[in-house]
């Protein structure tokens, strides 16, 4: 039998207090909601709960709009990348009137920490090399393979969501999974045969709450621009390198790929003067 609530600062949703589920584990806590992971129908099966709980300080009759909006628009997002084959996890059960959307558990580890795992390793190999460990990674090496490999993967991924007409709202590598591949399934886009494995699998976006539909490049340019100033901000290193694969595999992906990236250099020089005027 799940965990009782009272065991919990918070409530729990009904879902994960009903005997047949597994003792719910509390993943993540941001300001609108809550993920768990549970299991769905067997205990052999795990899957990701996002809960919003009400808010007090919302009247009530607006929280619950809000919140049934909010959970079916993230449903919909989601169900429609699955249909058009963009890797996101796919939606077991939802109720929005109770606020939660019950999802496929994506195993593997996020895009954010095996890139910034990967760096590291360089890093120690250039300092055991004598050298700083901090050149920029250009990736004309055959040692970069791996990178460029899923730097690949994370554009093309990215430019089939926006030819559906999909805008994510919070593109980061931290929204981002590194599913591994299946056993004797043949990767694609992107493989280096040669490397260690740690960069290896399947990327699947996560994290929809932010998502919307629109087929404006305007849009699709500040979707590419959040996730550019959130890798240059968390990977600098390889900040050049992952600019010029996103641009040249980002236009391999649709045909309007040309306005949305002349509309990116707008929507950056707009954020290099914000920047100069603080």
């Amino acid at each position: 039998m799940a965990a009782d609530s009272a065991t919990h600062a918070f409530p729990l949703p009904a879902i994960l207090e009903y005997p047949s589920s597994t003792p719910p584990q509390l993943i993540t806590q941001g300001a609108e909601g809550r993920l768990y992971k549970s299991t769905y129908l067997l205990p052999s099966i795990p899957c990701a709960l996002k809960y919003r709980p009400p808010k007090p300080w919302r009247h009530p009759v607006l929280d619950a709009r809000l919140t049934r909006h909010r959970i079916l628009a993230e449903a919909r997002n989601l169900a429609k990348c699955r249909r058009e084959g963009v890797p996101v996890p796919t939606v077991y059960a939802i109720d929005e009137s109770a606020g939660w959307l019950m999802m496929e558990w994506v195993a593997g580890v996020p895009v954010r920490a095996a890139i910034n795992e990967w760096l590291q390793r360089r890093r120690d190999a250039e300092r055991a090399e004598g050298r700083s460990g901090d050149a920029i990674v250009e990736g004309t090496r055959d040692a970069d393979a791996d990178l460029v490999a899923l730097l690949r993967r994370i554009a093309a991924a990215v430019g089939r969501m926006h030819k559906i007409g999909i805008i994510h709202g919070d593109l980061t590598t931290s929204n981002m999974m590194l599913r591994p591949w299946e056993r004797g399934k043949e990767p694609a886009n992107g493989h280096n045969v040669e490397g260690d494995g740690l960069l290896e699998g399947d990327i699947v976006i996560i994290d929809f709450g932010l998502a919307s539909q629109s087929t404006s490049e305007e849009d699709r340019a500040v979707d590419l621009y959040v996730l550019e100033r959130a890798f240059t901000s968390t990977h600098s290193r390889a900040e050049k390198l992952f600019t010029t694969i996103l641009e040249s595999e980002y236009r391999e992906a649709f045909k309007q790929a040309p306005i949305v990236l002349k509309k990116l250099e707008d929507v950056r020089m707009r954020g290099r003067k914000r920047s100069m005027l603080g």
